[in-house]
């Protein structure tokens, strides 16, 4: 047995364990704070949602700027904004990507696509709506 093989084998183990505890957790989206009751934050992010539809994939920067020509009024700055993204994000809303040219890089936001409906999947939708319907049995009254 080769023993100095063995041993490089250990030490590249070491190092990646070292390496992979000592990485940052990803931020727990879900949990996300919108700063701002539920009802305002799902018409902020309708909103945000409608400006990135419609001018495709877009920074952070150039969202901002077409919030404030929409006048979404309630967002009350750049910082509530992002916070407002991240929230999407984690409601699955929006994906983020980074795209790369050279040395410098770009994060843009842009909308999940749409997935067509089989047949199938809106059959179960529907037999899942008519269930959720309370059914009322009102019992006969005998005379």
């Amino acid at each position: 047995m080769n023993w100095s093989s063995v041993r490089g084998n250990v030490g590249f183990l070491k190092n990646s364990m070292v390496r992979y505890f000592s990485r940052q957790r990803a931020v727990n989206v879900r949990k996300i704070n919108p700063k701002v009751p539920f009802p305002e934050a799902t018409s902020i992010a309708q909103t945000l949602y409608g400006i990135i539809k419609e001018h495709g994939p877009l920074t952070v920067s150039n969202t901002w700027n077409y919030a404030k020509e929409a006048n979404v009024g309630r967002l009350n700055s750049k910082t509530h904004m992002k916070i407002m993204l991240k929230w999407m994000r984690g409601r699955k809303l929006l994906k983020l990507f980074c795209n790369q040219v050279g040395n410098n890089k770009k994060f843009l936001h842009c909308t999940l696509p749409e997935q067509p409906q089989t047949e199938e999947s809106r059959l179960r939708q529907e037999l899942m709506q008519q269930n959720e319907k309370p059914s009322v049995h009102r019992r006969k009254r005998h005379k």
